[in-house]
């Protein structure tokens, strides 16, 4: 059985790096915070090409102290994507303020025409999502933040690594917030996240947010959001080898495209850039294909087949219909990319794909 995801895999591969830096943190006396925070926080923000880099412990505390941090509270609106993880939405409600979910464009991204047609008077900030670790273009959505003063955190869980022209996603808004989660193009074996940006001021007030020493008592309400010494460890430990195995995804997703690229499915958009979390293809049919695939030994996802407003729980925030987000939920397929899942099967995974989508196009004619 070939698995969509192992987390424990890019673990063994660099076993003897990352046991080292555990080992390190662990004959030491310093497990929440100091020098080894210290030291990934550096470097992580020398990979992004920022100032700061401020670690917490999650991908979704990562969003939520962003915006607290940028003065985002009760009574506002934030504009983000329907089709996120459900962290993207959560952190919004954790500030007391309400998301309204916006529909996706061709890259699967957020629909920045879209976004301007839904700015209220209450409209204060906006999340762009890199999905599945495509580059957003923000440029635009950028220059409708500045018209309408706005504040723009980007959410980089999915695009460790991704650059459009030339620069690190995160790097272009207010703030950008990245997960650590295990199955991450760059994870740790836990829960884990951080903050970057180029502000000063607001790096300041974020490490004095993801705390609550007693010297800061009276002064800031903050939350226990504090990346342990241990998950910063294995991340430093890992870092160095991020770009190769972000070039590993590209590779296997060129040959994913050369291998599909005649069938009736859409591929993932296509950018020098991307990182490829997921490789993602929309196909009719979706629940036959990959059950069909399955059979064959072939796990695949379906990130996100349900977008956060068909749940429940964020129901109430999309008043207009998403009709970009509905078609690629219902058809989404997201093949194995993970370099350590590949490895040896690449080829095998590819025909096997090719075989299941001939034969229900010859089915079908």
């Amino acid at each position: 059985m070939i698995p969509q995801a192992s987390p424990c895999l890019h673990i063994r591969r660099y076993h003897k790096a990352v046991m080292a830096a555990m080992q390190d943190v662990i004959a030491g006396d310093q497990y929440i915070l100091g020098a080894a925070v210290a030291d990934f926080e550096a470097a992580f923000a020398r990979l992004c090409g920022v100032r700061h880099c401020v670690a917490v412990n999650s991908g979704t505390d990562a969003v939520a102290l962003a915006l607290v941090g940028l003065g985002i509270g009760r009574g506002d609106e934030v504009l983000t994507v329907s089709m996120t993880a459900p962290g993207t939405a959560m952190a919004i409600c954790q500030t007391g303020a309400e998301p309204r979910f916006i529909d996706i464009d061709t890259t699967r991204c957020l629909d920045v025409n879209a976004a301007a047609a839904a700015i209220t008077p209450r409209t204060a900030a906006i999340v762009p999502v890199h999905f599945h670790g495509y580059p957003m273009d923000l440029a635009p959505l950028l220059d409708l933040a500045r018209k309408h003063g706005l504040l723009v955190v980007e959410d980089c869980a999915h695009a460790h690594g991704a650059r459009r022209n030339g620069r690190h996603v995160g790097s272009f808004g207010n703030a950008g917030a990245f997960s650590f989660y295990p199955t991450k193009n760059l994870g740790c074996i836990g829960d884990g996240g951080a903050i970057i940006t180029n502000d000063d001021r607001l790096a300041e007030k974020l490490r004095s947010l993801r705390s609550f020493p007693t010297e800061m008592a009276g002064k800031t309400v903050g939350i226990n959001s504090r990346l342990d010494a241990l998950q910063a460890a294995v991340l430093t430990a890992l870092l160095p080898h991020l770009e190769e195995r972000n070039h590993e995804r590209v590779v296997f997703a060129e040959q994913y495209r050369q291998c599909l690229g005649g069938f009736d499915l859409a591929l993932p958009p296509r950018h020098d850039g991307a990182v490829y979390h997921q490789f993602a293809v929309a196909a009719d049919h979706r629940d036959h294909v990959r059950q069909a695939l399955l059979q064959r030994g072939i796990t695949t996802g379906a990130h996100y087949a349900r977008p956060l407003h068909r749940c429940e729980a964020f129901a109430d925030y999309a008043p207009e219909p998403l009709p970009g987000t509905d078609s690629f939920a219902d058809s989404v397929i997201s093949l194995p990319i993970q370099p350590e899942v590949l490895h040896g099967r690449d080829a095998f995974v590819r025909e096997t794909v090719r075989d299941v989508l001939s034969r229900r196009a010859r089915r079908a004619a």
